[in-house]
């Protein structure tokens, strides 16, 4: 069994969801990797990933609407050092995942149809995001 790590970067425009399946896609085709497992993982914690439909954005709007009714912002929270989305991002990266593990086969993720992978922002502003995606074989 061999691990190599590789590493990127997304700038974000704000709260949302991004998809970067083509992203860790890629990774897969440099590396060469044909049969394992690949880990992405999010070097951050007011931000998550998540596997989502990519195929109908209303779906991912939804997803964003019932986190945002869930942890609202603004609710008297203590910590507020960087404005009133501060807590809020942390409690949201809490509550989902921080990282993703999906096999590969032949070469490609395997994934279901409609399945993408997402980094979801959860902050208002701007954001330079960095992963460290491992390929096992």
């Amino acid at each position: 069994m061999s691990v190599s790590n590789h590493s990127f970067s997304v700038e974000t425009g704000g709260r949302g969801l991004y998809e970067i399946t083509d992203r860790v896609g890629s990774l897969i085709y440099k590396g060469s990797l044909e049969e394992g497992l690949v880990t992405v993982f999010c070097r951050h914690t007011s931000c998550s990933l998540v596997l989502m439909e990519n195929a109908d954005p209303t779906a991912c709007r939804d997803l964003e609407r019932f986190l945002d009714e869930l942890v609202p912002d603004g609710t008297g929270y203590d910590h507020t050092a960087e404005g009133p989305d501060d807590m809020p991002s942390h409690i949201k990266m809490a509550l989902t995942r921080t990282s993703e593990t999906i096999p590969v086969s032949n070469g490609r993720l395997v994934l279901g149809t409609w399945q993408g992978i997402f980094l979801w922002e959860h902050r208002d502003h701007p954001h330079r995001r960095s992963f460290v995606v491992s390929l096992v074989d």
